[in-house]
């Protein structure tokens, strides 16, 4: 004989159904709580961009964008060429990145993979409070042990160099490098790495060829976020790199960059050299959406 098991469905007590509508309601506002604070970074950017633009335009107007950019003079109320800030701001960066990425790398790598947990605690502290050191103090650093250290190795009239911002830069990038690089290391699957090592693969061999390739999207993340930093700086580079707004012929000339020429001019311009600088901060805006765009194409383009 066959049973035949009958299943009753119940109807939902009336609580219930009111604690999944309170549910509805809350996942609602919650959506649109998220969307408002969403909005409001890129309200933020456009508000931004926007009061740039509007500041600048007059002077691209009358000089020209192309004498701006390309122009290798900087003397207003005359000249606003800003092709040596350029070439100071580029060769900073891509020296600070040359320098500060490889370091700040394997540094990650030495925290998540190699080092036991308790020196990994003390040194993932020392990170992080390295973040939080204001960029005067770097400059004091700079100004104090770099800029002298400079000057009696290559013996120098002054060690307020390229150089001296680059080293500088490059100290200053690494903590922002080594967190993202770190935390992406370790969000690798562990079933990778364990793979890799029953196959008999040696554990440099799993972390340099399997780990770092695994955690390439995020370690790029940290790099680009390194050359944010890098191009943004003002304060440290204005004391450490001597603000001569003169094409650099080596890395131990003095030079300015885009941020140091805003910050040092903007307190006594006026008129139209006001809003040379306002764009200049136009040039530095746009190259840095440029470069970040490129860099997240590419990382995009590995990962596939």
């Amino acid at each position: 004989m066959t049973t035949i098991h009958q299943h009753v469905i119940e109807p939902l007590p009336a609580g219930k159904l009111g604690r999944g509508r309170n549910h509805d309601w809350r996942e609602e506002f919650f959506r649109a709580l998220f969307l408002t604070a969403a909005a409001l970074g890129v309200l933020s950017l456009a508000t931004i961009g926007f009061f740039i633009f509007r500041e600048g335009i007059p002077a691209i107007q009358q000089a020209g964008l192309v004498n701006i950019v390309t122009g290798s003079e900087w003397l207003p109320p005359a000249l606003y060429g800003i092709a040596p800030m350029i070439v100071a701001s580029l060769a900073s960066t891509a020296g600070a990145v040359v320098i500060g990425v490889p370091v700040a790398v394997l540094t990650a790598v030495f925290i998540a993979e190699v080092a036991p947990k308790w020196l990994a605690n003390i040194i993932r502290p020392a990170v992080e409070l390295l973040a939080g050191i204001p960029s005067v103090v770097y400059g004091f650093f700079g100004l104090v042990i770099i800029v002298p250290m400079i000057q009696d190795i290559f013996n120098v009239p002054a060690g307020n160099t390229l150089l001296a911002g680059i080293i500088v830069l490059a100290v200053m990038i690494l903590p922002t490098v080594i967190a993202v690089s770190e935390t992406s290391l370790r969000a690798v699957p562990k079933a990778y790495k364990e793979g890799s090592l029953a196959l008999g693969a040696s554990p440099m061999f799993t972390t340099f060829k399997l780990l770092i390739p695994a955690a390439r999207s995020g370690i790029m993340t940290g790099v680009i976020l390194g050359i944010a930093r890098a191009l943004g700086e003002t304060m440290a580079i204005i004391m450490v790199m001597g603000n001569a707004p003169a094409m650099p012929e080596g890395i131990l000339e003095s030079a300015r960059t885009l941020t140091a020429n805003i910050a040092l001019e903007m307190s006594y311009a006026s008129g139209i050299h006001a809003n040379a600088l306002y764009a200049t901060g136009i040039v530095l805006l746009v190259f840095i959406m440029i470069l970040n765009a490129a860099l997240l194409y590419l990382n995009q383009e590995k990962a596939k």
